[in-house]
């Protein structure tokens, strides 16, 4: 789990250091893609570290959030 969470944040962090220098903005749904797959594990590992952790449910809200940015921004291109 620490490797996947490891992992993701390297990917979203590259794209958005890709994103940020070149002004270009293409590759906004799959950075939003790879930050809802990236906070969907956050809130697994959290919510396996502790049964009743705020963290972990934010986590996943913030996971639903972030998918339906990502899929609208998708559909919209």
């Amino acid at each position: 789990m620490k490797k996947s969470i490891i992992i993701l944040a390297i990917i979203v962090f590259g794209l958005s250091c890709y994103s940020l220098t070149t002004k270009n903005f293409e590759m906004m749904p799959y950075l939003m893609l790879f930050l809802a797959i990236f906070m969907l594990v956050t809130g697994l590992a959290e919510l396996q570290k502790d049964r009743k952790s705020f963290w972990g449910y934010m986590s996943i809200i913030v996971f639903l959030f972030a998918l339906f940015v990502s899929i609208q921004g998708f559909l919209l291109n």
